[in-house]
């Protein structure tokens, strides 16, 4: 039973979230519509809040593989505080999306939330202990978790991106657990997370009838953060370096650009480059098309620093997913030719 587990975990996921989207869209459709404006992807108002049924999918699943399958103490503990930091973060982005948070309060509340994972549901793990003291280790985790959260939040611009991104990433992890090489608990939180993606996806597709909000963005980026710091902690840093390449480029670029350029960062705009490409002449279908089968290669890539430990096999793996990554940020940065 235990090794059919991820798969039940993942068909359960995702009729459970894509039931929930169902129940819950009529409520959206009145409560929290998101309207056209210049800087959006949309041209018709949709209902967004479809990460609420994201999560309670996939932790309702998840609580129920906790009552059933055998876990050690220490790692069910871990997975509980997962689910309420992310939870706790769902409500800031609910609050956020309802009445717009100011920067000085949504960053607070998202670093306690991070902070949550980094030192309380993940106390054991460490990345580089013989090159850095554990308190520059776990400062710099907490910054970057921070960062993926709200990164994966300004990546939720068209339909299906983030299903793009975080549905490869949250498969690998999976199949990561299924072969031992992370703990059985983190490979059980990826597969309610990618269930959840997964009964999401036929209501996101292009053309969207619901968004996912701020409310599923950011614990959505919270526990991909996890997911990746687990897999790190693991000695696969590499890896976890390689699955999140493209959406950790274009918003990070798109971020220093945008600094060097003096403009608020904080507000809404269109400068990412899978904006760009919108207004390049690609379609937002060929668009998650591409970055889908980018990070195809990407896990490709990431297999082979796992299965190769040796130094000549880690730079190189990493190298050829930059040059893919920067590739497909120079296509979608150009006009599309047309035959």
């Amino acid at each position: 039973m235990e090794r059919f587990a991820p798969l039940l975990l993942i068909a359960l996921a995702a009729g459970l979230a894509y039931g929930l989207c169902l129940a819950l869209r009529p409520l959206m459709m009145r409560y929290a519509l998101a309207r056209p404006n210049a800087r959006s992807s949309h041209r018709t108002p949709t209902p967004q809040g479809g990460g609420i049924a994201v999560l309670a999918g996939a932790f309702l699943a998840l609580g129920l593989a906790l009552a059933f399958i055998p876990m050690d103490a220490g790692a069910r503990h871990g997975l509980v505080l997962v689910m309420v930091a992310s939870a706790l973060l769902a409500v800031v982005g609910a609050w956020d999306d309802i009445r717009p948070l100011s920067p000085a309060l949504r960053l607070p509340l998202q670093f306690l939330c991070v902070g949550i994972v980094v030192f309380y549901a993940a106390p054991d793990v460490r990345l580089l202990p013989e090159a850095l003291p554990l308190w520059a280790e776990r400062g710099l985790a907490l910054i970057a978790g921070a960062w993926f959260v709200n990164l994966v939040n300004f990546m939720d611009g068209i339909d299906w991106i983030t299903l793009a991104g975080l549905v490869p990433l949250a498969a690998a992890i999976a199949l990561a657990g299924g072969y031992g090489i992370v703990d059985p608990a983190t490979g059980l939180l990826a597969a309610a997370l990618l269930g959840g993606l997964l009964g999401f996806a036929p209501l996101n597709k292009p053309v969207a009838r619901i968004f996912l909000g701020d409310v599923g963005a950011l614990p959505l980026g919270l526990l991909g953060a996890y997911l990746l710091y687990r897999l790190a902690g693991t000695g696969a840093l590499t890896a976890a370096l390689i699955l999140p390449l493209y959406h950790v480029m274009d918003s990070t670029i798109t971020l220093l650009r945008r600094l060097a350029r003096g403009e608020k960062v904080w507000q809404a705009h269109r400068s990412h480059f899978y904006q760009q490409a919108t207004d390049n002449g690609f379609k937002v279908i060929e668009i998650v098309a591409q970055i889908g089968l980018l990070n195809l290669g990407l896990i490709a890539l990431a297999a082979l620093s796992i299965a190769v430990p040796a130094l000549w096999a880690q730079l190189g793996s990493l190298s050829i997913a930059l040059a893919l990554t920067i590739g497909l940020l120079r296509r979608f940065s150009r006009k599309r030719a047309r035959p």
